[in-house]
């Protein structure tokens, strides 16, 4: 199983690749479920570390809708961090209807290629999940971020279980939150191949 480990610094993500992670999804502001980090970290952490970093791009805290203006700069901000050499982008765009803004998601994961694209826990908010899976495998997402629409992984296990069952390996569903070492077995059995969390190694 790959561990992803999400840092909001480089001494945490050094931590957690000391600590067996097997990949960084680097931020900052935690508390704010992440945003995206500043260049100088990302590019001190990128080129120190051995094990692959993705970059979260989440200009603000809030909601998933983006206006022009921020859209924009999430765009420069994966060509900026790409140039860095990051091995993923994690990001994605809702519409005000808690629908996948397909044509603007769709945007990112263009512009991402050749790297990684995980849509992240905007998921969490979709009316309809299995529709979305199907759309983001569609649309070419290589994972999804999510809590199977709970508050925690551990909640939300059985919707995690059904769309990794109905996935059938065309996208990665990854799951994060409250994930411990404690309650690690859980997604093993259910077939899961990765999980992300902040507290995953303590």
């Amino acid at each position: 199983m790959i561990i992803e480990v999400c840092a909001e610094s480089y001494e945490s993500a050094i931590n957690a690749e000391l600590g067996g992670a097997d990949r960084i999804e680097l931020c900052k502001d935690l508390h704010l479920d992440g945003l995206t980090p500043d260049f100088e970290i990302a590019k001190k952490t990128i080129n120190k570390l051995k094990i692959p970093v993705f970059i979260l791009i989440r200009p603000r805290e809030g909601d998933f809708v983006y206006s022009n203006e921020e859209f924009e700069l999430m765009k420069q901000h994966i060509v900026k961090f790409k140039e860095m050499g990051c091995k993923g982008i994690v990001s994605g765009v809702l519409k005000s209807d808690n629908t996948i803004d397909l044509i603007r998601t769709k945007e990112l994961i263009e512009l991402s290629k050749p790297i990684d694209f995980t849509f992240h826990r905007a998921f969490d908010k979709i009316i309809n999940p299995f529709n979305g899976m199907e759309q983001l495998i569609n649309i070419g997402a290589n994972r999804i971020l999510t809590s199977g629409q709970k508050e925690t992984a551990v909640e939300g296990i059985e919707l995690i279980k059904k769309l990794n069952q109905s996935a059938k390996g065309r996208i990665k569903i990854m799951p994060g939150s409250g994930i411990k070492q404690n309650n690690l077995n859980m997604f093993y059995n259910i077939n899961i191949n990765e999980i992300h969390g902040s507290s995953i190694l303590d």
